[in-house]
C-alpha cells in the first residue's frame, strides 16, 4: 500500500468522515422521510445511492489491487456471526423504521439543524451502554453460530469478482429503470435523472 492510502491516523478519519457526511447530506439522507420511504418501498433513493457506492467502490478497489496500489491481504474482512448479525440487524432495523435514522445519518441530520436527531443520538448512546452491560451474559451466545466460511460474495457464489460486479451493476440499472418509470414507487414523484424525489434539494433541511 502506498501513501496516502497507508495513512490511518486521525486526520484521515476526520477527512473521510467529513466527506462521507457531505455525500449523505447532498443525497438527502438527513431527511428521515427519505430513509423511511425506502422501508415502505415508496422512495428508492437510499437503495440507488448506496448500491451505486457499492458498485463504484468495488470497481475502484479491484482496479487499485490490480495495479498494486493496495493489497487485499491488508483489508480485514470479519467472519459472519449468525446470531449476532440477526440480533444487531433486528434492533438497527427497528430503530431505523421508528426513528428514521441510522447512526451515520443521525449525525448528518444534527449537523443539518434537525433537532429530532439529538434524541436519536442519545438513544444510540444509551443503547451502547446497555449492550456493554449485558454483553457478558450474551457474548458467548452471539459467537455460537458462525456463518459460511466464505468471507466475500464472489467466494460465497463461487463466481469471478468481475462477474459479481457485473451482476450488481445489472441490478442497479434495472432498479433505476423501473424507478424512473414509476413502477417501484407509490405516491413518490421521482426525478428521471437520479431517481431522487423532486424537491429534495429544496426541502430536505426543513
Amino acid at each position: 500500500m502506498i501513501a496516502p492510502l497507508d495513512f490511518v491516523g486521525p486526520i484521515s478519519g476526520i477527512l473521510l468522515g467529513v466527506g462521507f457526511g457531505f455525500v449523505l447530506e447532498n443525497a438527502g439522507f438527513g431527511n428521515p422521510e427519505i430513509l423511511t420511504g425506502q422501508l415502505r418501498f415508496t422512495n428508492w433513493a437510499v437503495f440507488q445511492t448506496m448500491f451505486t457506492a457499492i458498485v463504484v467502490s468495488s470497481i475502484l478497489l479491484n482496479i487499485a489491487a490490480y495495479f498494486g496500489v493496495i493489497s487485499f491481504s491488508n483489508i480485514f474482512i470479519p467472519s459472519v456471526l449468525f446470531w449476532g448479525t440477526l440480533l444487531g440487524g433486528m434492533f438497527v432495523g427497528i430503530g431505523f423504521a421508528v426513528g428514521g435514522y441510522c447512526p451515520g445519518t443521525s449525525v448528518v441530520a444534527l449537523m443539518s439543524g434537525r433537532l429530532d436527531a439529538i434524541l436519536f443520538i442519545v438513544g444510540i448512546g444509551v443503547g451502547t451502554l446497555v449492550f456493554n452491560a449485558i454483553y457478558p451474559m450474551i457474548g458467548s451466545w452471539i459467537y455460537t453460530q458462525t456463518g459460511p466460511d466464505a468471507l466475500t460474495v464472489p467466494q460465497l457464489l463461487h463466481m469471478p469478482v468481475w462477474a459479481v460486479i457485473a451482476l450488481l451493476a445489472a441490478v442497479l440499472i434495472a432498479v433505476g429503470y423501473f424507478v424512473s418509470r414509476g413502477k417501484l414507487t407509490a405516491g413518490c414523484q421521482v426525478s428521471a435523472s437520479v431517481g431522487v424525489p423532486s424537491g429534495v434539494a429544496v426541502h430536505h433541511k426543513q
